[in-house]
């Protein structure tokens, strides 16, 4: 396995809550995604504006949509692999050692639905 860098993070990935909430409550520990990565480093967890409408997912998190925080990085989780899913036909990135943030960041540009490069 690749050692996962410790320094301050660069990159950042666009996760819905409830999900974020889940990996950094340590409940969630893979993120399914259409694009495989190369990426094995810290990353910052960032709340996409939209939240999921997945009722299921928002019991899992105890919580109600609109409960949590959106449009902010909340955290940051190391990416420590990449894998096919081949029952669900995606990629599932290997998510470990999530860390909250003791207040929130808010990027001065804006984030894509993957990977991006926060400005602060």
């Amino acid at each position: 396995m690749n050692k996962v860098k410790a320094s301050r993070p660069v990159r950042a990935i666009s996760v819905r809550q409830p999900y974020v909430e889940l990996i950094l409550c340590k409940i969630k520990q893979h993120e399914f995604r259409s694009r495989p990565t190369n990426i094995r480093e810290r990353v910052y967890l960032y709340a996409a504006r939209q939240p999921a409408d997945n009722p299921t997912q928002w019991r899992k998190a105890h919580a109600e949509p609109g409960a949590f925080r959106t449009g902010a990085i909340l955290g940051t989780v190391e990416i420590v692999g990449c894998q096919w899913d081949s029952q669900g036909r995606r990629y599932m990135y290997r998510l470990a050692n999530p860390r909250r943030l003791h207040r929130p960041l808010f990027p001065k540009n804006p984030p894509s639905p993957i990977f991006w490069r926060p400005k602060f």
